[in-house]
């Protein structure tokens, strides 16, 4: 392990504790940023007494990041937002933040920099979540060439925006929409996979510069996984299929709520698969056996076939 300090930025979110898990058990000494620092207390018992710090700071705030990032060998960026409120844009976070973080931890010393990027990053994508991805990758790699870039697919796991989501609406709605008819395909990757890629890209010196496409063993359509989790669930739920124009119509209105479950630039997200292209280097380049979502999905759905809705959403493993 070329590094015994290490800064991850987003490190109480879905994959920034598992990362900080791994981290934690090689021994390494972690500065775990986040906005929030009473969202993160659930990370203390991940480490030994001093091993791990809550620190308050983000990629928007120059002064507090250079801070944190002082003493750093490894720094791991995790920050992502599915939706602009406040401060919280995509160019600032996605393009700006990446830009911003590059220059510093250049200043600062760092040796290794992973950056957690989309599947869907594409300049000429028709969402500006996508668009944003896109650019700041490209303002990461001028400012750090060294950077490791990992564009995962959908990522699923215990805590995922993505099956609970569906599992909750299936509780009480008697359909589930299928935006576009359900055809967008997706190769969902297990958060835990993601985590191990994380750490693989951070010790292995020849991932330096190389950007990866994290996706699981399978493909699947939309239709398909929720196939799969009504399957999981025992449920009976109508499929209905919502076209793209209803969808965004729709969407104009939901992205007004303080948690939107959908919003128009999303609706467009839809419209482009989230699959490894043809050629890419993969998890299996970084040594990893991709885990299928079956294997996974059953262990979290208990706590909905149970008739609860959250259970424990902050195990990590």
């Amino acid at each position: 392990m070329g590094y015994s300090r290490v800064a991850v930025i987003g490190a109480s979110g879905f994959i920034g504790r598992y990362v900080v898990q791994r981290l934690a058990a090689k021994g390494a000494v972690i500065a775990a940023i986040m906005r929030d620092i009473e969202a993160g207390r659930f990370l203390q018992p991940m480490g030994d007494v001093g091993q791990i710090a809550r620190i308050r700071a983000s990629l928007l705030d120059e002064a507090r990041l250079a801070q944190a990032l002082a003493g750093a060998e490894a720094v791991v960026n995790l920050a992502g937002i599915l939706y602009e409120r406040g401060a919280q844009r995509f160019v600032a976070v996605h393009h700006e933040g990446p830009a911003r973080l590059g220059r510093l931890a250049k200043t600062a010393g760092v040796k290794h920099l992973v950056h957690i990027s989309a599947l869907a990053a594409d300049a000429a994508s028709p969402s500006a979540y996508a668009r944003s991805k896109a650019a700041g990758e490209a303002a990461l790699r001028d400012a750090f060439p060294e950077a490791v870039i990992l564009r995962p697919s959908v990522v699923f796991g215990p805590e995922d925006d993505f099956f609970n989501r569906f599992a909750a609406l299936a509780q009480v709605a008697p359909a589930l929409p299928l935006i576009g008819g359900g055809r967008t395909r997706f190769q969902p990757v297990y958060v835990g996979d993601v985590a191990d890629a994380v750490v693989r890209a951070l010790d292995d010196p020849k991932a330096a510069g190389r950007t990866y496409e994290l996706g699981g063993p399978a493909i699947y359509t939309f239709r398909e996984l929720m196939k799969l989790l009504l399957n999981e669930l025992g449920r009976r739920r109508l499929l209905v299929n919502l076209p793209w124009s209803l969808a965004k119509f729709e969407a104009a209105f939901l992205e007004w709520l303080p948690t939107p479950p959908l919003t128009r630039d999303q609706v467009s997200l839809l419209t482009r698969d989230s699959v490894v292209s043809e050629g890419a280097l993969t998890l299996k380049d970084l040594g990893i056996t991709p885990t299928p979502v079956e294997s996974i999905l059953p262990s979290y759905m208990d706590r909905y076939r149970r008739g609860g809705r959250f259970g424990n959403r902050r195990t990590a493993a």
